[in-house]
């Protein structure tokens, strides 16, 4: 594998070049890794990365904003840098979401944006600290059936016990996609794989805390009707994590009139395999929500 510019766009290799810097804030005893880009007196961005992920997940798509928005991506407790909890909760992370926020010093409630496991998260925090956020962004993420990276690793494939590998090389060769999906773009996969490792005594192995996985997700059925701030859904129009009923009853949920947007081509991974397509679909409902007034909730659909 290469180091993730081995034929490269020039947007990636430009995304990467972009003027960052790294950070790290205590949260509830445990210190939380982010980066951050563009000015401090922009409008707040925060990215949230999914399960046994870390924030360069973001590294490329997150400067892409910075021109008008002051970005964040961060690494959960538990994940990349970020320093290991004797125990994890949505509850948690959705607390270290607003200790990030608050200590990046945005000028107002920042939009959280969250994928996957992240996109539970922010579902979380907007039920939760809603008052505190200017919307919320659930990117392929499932409401009744547990986050693709924890239902694998209940099922006992992965994540339980990460393996140790005696060189980079052959630790790179085992990284994987949860769920296992197509994507054409190895620039982006090298490059992400590449920070998910860590070298210890014994050789090299993942980052994350398989015990993440340990606790138990709440279903976010009550969470995500009682959102108190903007939210929309992004999803994937092959993934099999949020197929199309899955979207349906989500909208319901959110009152049926947040926006539900479907990534052509895109699967789970949509960031990864229609990197440029999130973008773009991102920005339109971000300069729709700087321009617009929010809908009046409606009562959520039953089935």
């Amino acid at each position: 594998m290469g180091d993730g510019s081995d034929g490269a766009p020039q947007w990636f290799t430009d995304a990467l070049a972009a003027p960052s810097t790294e950070h790290y804030v205590d949260v509830e005893g445990a210190d939380i890794h982010y980066i951050e880009w563009g000015d401090r007196g922009n409008p707040g961005l925060v990215f949230v990365h999914g399960g046994a992920a870390h924030a360069h997940w973001w590294s490329f798509l997150a400067p892409m904003f910075a021109r008008r928005w002051h970005a964040i991506a961060f690494d959960l407790s538990g994940h990349g840098d970020s320093d290991r909890r004797q125990e994890y909760s949505q509850e948690m992370w959705a607390r270290e979401v607003l200790g990030v926020s608050r200590v990046a010093g945005f000028p107002g409630p920042p939009v959280v944006v969250g994928h996957s496991l992240g996109g539970m998260v922010t579902i979380q925090t907007a039920s939760t600290y809603g008052d505190e956020l200017a919307g919320a962004v659930i990117v392929d993420s499932p409401v009744r059936r547990p986050d693709p990276e924890s239902e694998v690793a209940a099922a006992g494939r992965v994540f339980k016990r990460p393996g140790v590998y005696p060189d980079l090389e052959t630790a790179l060769g085992h990284f994987r996609l949860v769920p296992d999906q197509p994507c054409e773009n190895q620039y982006i996969i090298d490059y992400i794989a590449r920070r998910s490792l860590k070298e210890i005594a014994e050789g090299w192995t993942w980052k994350f805390d398989p015990n993440v996985f340990q606790h138990t997700l709440a279903p976010l059925r009550e969470q995500l009707a009682t959102v108190r701030t903007r939210v929309a859904l992004l999803r994937g129009e092959l993934s099999v994590i949020v197929p199309t009923d899955t979207a349906e009853y989500m909208y319901d949920l959110m009152g049926r009139n947040a926006p539900v947007a479907s990534i052509p081509a895109a699967h789970h991974h949509l960031t990864l395999d229609q990197p440029l397509a999130f973008v773009a679909a991102l920005r339109t409902l971000l300069a729709d929500w700087a321009h617009s007034l929010p809908m009046p909730a409606a009562t959520p659909g039953r089935r």
